[in-house]
């Protein structure tokens, strides 16, 4: 057959032509993805409803004026003028700036303590106990406390603890102290106190998560290795529990930044938070104000949480 009758043969049209399946499975993904939208949207509006709206109206009375007797909608920057006043003169730290160290503090004991705790808690659970059904029972004791009311587990240090209390008792009857101990309660120690007990769980579980989470095969690989259990510990299970040790601490931090209850029951209204000065501002209905540093209060959080997540890219580790 010459060149010039190949190059006569016409081209068969079903080769040609696009496969006809195509068109419809362009289609079919279209129709995914709407669908997917669709799930997604009942979630989306709750999101939108009680997280973006009021988020954006606390944003929008920032800027508002008010007096004495009334709150004035205009737009105005002294409302964040007088959270930072003082804060850039010189000389000694501002209200504010002393209020967010004293805030900054209670986040980072409360966060060491419900980390080790926490951790321990969890590598006992995961690692020690065989039994589903006893890491069932015992993951489920952690959770107990949540039965009751946070005030009620806080009220119940105060007879504990008290000058008074079964603590100062017992060392009185012990000879370890002449005379009660003042600094037990309504101080730094007994705020210390009732975060962690109040906080800890947030720790336990997605660090529990995180170690249920790891073959076993691996601790097994690395013991077969050579590595004692402690280098186990460190090399390996600590660099893999990371995402929970993340979660846990989010949680905790972000719940101690905003709390002003703990700090009111457990400091006896004599120690200053963040959390309490917005309190009190919107006790003595200063809105704006109160709004002014709930948004510093939202940056100083997201700049925490921002700073974790370039330490750890959950996304990643999840």
């Amino acid at each position: 057959m010459s060149l010039a009758t190949e190059r006569a043969i016409p081209i068969p049209e079903a080769a040609a032509a696009p496969p006809a399946e195509a068109p419809g499975l362009a289609a079919q993904a279209r129709r995914q993805r709407r669908l997917a939208y669709w799930q997604a949207a009942p979630l989306a509006l709750v999101f939108l409803a009680f997280f973006v709206v009021p988020l954006a109206l606390t944003l929008m009375v920032s800027f508002w004026e008010y007096n004495e007797y009334e709150i004035i909608p205009s737009f105005t920057l002294q409302n964040y003028a007088d959270v930072f006043e003082g804060c850039f003169s010189g000389g000694d730290l501002c209200t504010t700036f002393r209020t967010y160290l004293s805030t900054l503090k209670f986040c980072l004991l409360a966060w060491a303590f419900t980390l080790g705790i926490g951790f321990t808690v969890a590598y006992f659970v995961a690692f020690h106990v065989r039994s589903s059904a006893m890491q069932t029972v015992l993951f489920l004791l952690c959770t107990i406390p949540f039965w009751t009311s946070n005030v009620i587990r806080m009220i119940a240090w105060i007879p504990l603890l008290g000058r008074n209390g079964l603590v100062n008792d017992g060392l009185m009857a012990l000879g370890l102290t002449r005379a009660p101990i003042d600094g037990l309660l309504y101080s730094d120690f007994s705020v210390v106190l009732a975060f962690v007990h109040l906080n800890t769980v947030f720790m336990i579980v997605p660090i529990f998560n995180s170690m249920m989470r790891i073959d076993r095969s691996v601790l097994e690989a690395a013991r077969d290795a050579g590595a004692s259990d402690w280098q186990t510990l460190w090399t390996v299970i600590v660099p893999l529990c990371k995402p929970g040790i993340a979660i846990g601490s989010i949680f905790v931090l972000t719940l101690v930044m905003g709390d002003f209850v703990t700090v009111g029951v457990m400091g006896g209204q004599q120690i200053a938070s963040v959390g309490k000065i917005i309190q009190v501002q919107m006790a003595y209905l200063q809105f704006p104000a109160a709004a002014a540093n709930a948004v510093v209060l939202l940056c100083a959080v997201t700049l925490v949480i921002a700073g974790l997540t370039r330490l750890i890219d959950l996304r990643r580790e999840l």
